[in-house]
C-alpha cells in the first residue's frame, strides 16, 4: 500500500522523531530472532514492528496500552515504527527468512490487499498463533473471521482495518455514490482520481461491473481494467494517487476520489464539506494484520494479541488511530468516555456497512499478468 507515514502526515498528526531501521539495524536492535514458537514459554520482552503513529500515543513517546500490558504481564514491548510500506519492509526481511533465520521480531504488521501476507503464508515464513493464549479471539468481528489469505486465522489477527469508498467535495459536486457515476458523469470529467492500489481501484470496478472481487475470472479482471483505461483515455480520471488526493479534494481542485475511510475521518474535522460513502455496488475492506515471523515467539506474541482483543484496550487504540477496529465491544466501551468517536461510522461501521464491503482475492494479487496489466493502466 501507499506509505502510511505519509498518510498520517496529510492528516496533520506529525511524525517527528520516527526512526526507520535498515535490516542490519533491525536485527541488531533485537539480537536476531525472537524466542521461537516451539519453546512454549512466554518471554519477558516482545519485539513489535508497526506502521508509524498506529497505536495510542501521548506526546509522541508514551503508549499507554503498552505500559498497561507490561504492568499486567511483566512483558516489556520493544516497539518499532519501522514499517513504511509493505514492499519495502518485505524486501528487508525476505533474505533472512529465506535462509531460515529470524528477523528480530515477534510481531510484524502487513496489509492484506498487498501480496505479502499471502506470500509469507505460502512460503512457510510465519509461526502459527498460539490460540490457547488468545481467549479474546472470540471478540474478533465476524466480517474478519476468514480472510482469503488465511481462512482459519492460523497465522494472523487483524490490527486495524480501513474501507475504500468514494469521497466528494460538496462545494464542487453533489453526491457521488457509484463508480459508474465517478467514471462517466460528464461534469466530473478531469476532476476525478483513483487509487494506485490494484485491490482498491480494480476491486471497486469489479463490484460495479457486477462481479465479486474475492473470486473473479481473468475476463472479469480484464473488463475492469478496460473500464478504468477508458476513463483514463477520455480524460475523466485526472490521475492515480496514494493518499495525496486529500489536499486537492479539500481545496476543490478535484471533485471526487476513490478514498480511504481513515483519511476522511481526520479531514472532516476541518473540512465539513467533504463526504464519503461506500458505493452502491459495495466497497472494499483492507486489513493490517499482526503476523508472527519465523523465529518469533508465538506464545509471547499471542499473549499480546489477547490483550489488544480486550474491548477496553481496543477502544483506547481506536480512539487514537481512527481506523476500523476488529474487536467486538470496543464501540460500547468507547461510548462511555467518547460518544462522538463511538458514533462515527467510519471508525465503527454499522452491520449494514460491513455487509457491503469485500476483500480482494489474495490469489489474484500473486498473478504477475494482473500486476503487469495494472501497471500499464498506471502508465508505469
Amino acid at each position: 500500500m501507499t506509505t502510511r507515514y505519509t498518510r498520517r502526515e496529510v492528516v496533520q498528526r506529525g511524525a517527528a522523531g520516527v526512526t526507520i531501521l535498515s535490516l542490519p539495524g533491525l536485527l541488531a536492535a533485537c539480537g536476531g530472532g525472537g524466542g521461537g514458537s516451539s519453546s512454549g514459554e512466554v518471554n519477558d520482552s516482545l519485539n513489535f514492528s508497526n506502521w508509524p503513529l498506529y497505536i495510542d500515543d501521548e506526546k509522541g513517546k508514551v503508549h499507554p496500552t503498552l505500559d498497561a500490558f507490561k504492568a499486567d504481564t511483566g512483558i516489556t514491548v520493544n516497539y518499532f515504527e519501522d514499517i513504511n510500506d509493505n514492499a519495502t519492509y518485505f524486501a528487508k526481511i525476505q533474505g533472512p527468512l529465506s535462509q531460515g533465520k529470524g528477523v528480530g521480531r515477534d510481531i510484524i504488521v502487513m496489509t492484506d490487499n498487498s501480496r505479502f501476507p499471502a506470500l509469507l503464508v505460502a512460503k512457510g515464513w510465519l509461526e502459527p498463533l498460539d490460540k490457547d493464549k488468545i481467549p479474546n479471539i472470540s471478540n474478533l468481528v465476524d466480517a474478519q473471521a476468514s480472510p482469503p489469505f488465511d481462512p482459519d486465522r492460523t497465522y494472523s489477527l487483524p490490527w486495524q482495518s480501513g474501507i475504500t469508498g468514494i469521497a466528494w467535495n460538496e462545494d464542487v459536486t453533489g453526491p457521488v455514490t457509484s463508480l459508474d457515476q465517478l467514471l462517466n458523469e460528464p461534469k466530473l470529467k478531469g476532476k476525478v482520481t483513483m487509487l494506485t492500489e490494484l485491490a482498491d481501484s480494480v476491486g471497486l470496478t469489479i463490484l460495479s461491473n457486477g462481479g465479486d472481487p474475492s473470486d473473479f475470472t481473468a475476463d472479469e479482471f480484464g473488463q475492469a481494467v478496460k473500464t478504468i483505461q477508458s476513463a483514463v483515455d477520455s480524460g475523466q480520471i485526472r490521475q492515480f494517487t496514494g493518499n495525496d488526493y486529500a489536499q486537492p479534494l479539500t481545496k476543490g481542485d478535484i471533485a471526487a476520489a476513490v478514498a480511504w475511510s481513515g483519511d476522511i475521518v481526520q479531514l472532516l474535522a476541518d473540512n465539513p464539506k467533504l463526504k464519503w460513502a461506500i458505493p452502491e455496488a459495495g466497497g472494499m475492506i483492507w486489513t493490517d494484520n499482526m503476523l508472527i515471523p519465523q523465529g518469533g515467539s508465538s506464545p509471547t506474541a499471542s499473549t499480546y494479541m489477547n490483550s489488544v482483543y480486550d474491548p477496553v484496550v481496543a477502544a483506547q487504540i481506536a480512539a487514537y488511530v481512527n481506523y476500523v477496529t476488529p474487536v467486538k465491544g470496543a464501540r460500547e466501551e468507547l461510548a462511555r468516555t467518547d460518544p462522538e468517536t463511538a458514533n462515527n461510522t467510519l471508525i465503527f461501521p454499522t452491520d449494514d456497512m460491513l455487509s457491503s464491503v469485500h476483500q480482494f482475492s489474495s490469489e489474484a494479487l500473486q498473478d504477475e499478468e494482473f500486476q503487469a496489466a495494472w501497471q500499464k493502466v498506471l502508465g508505469a
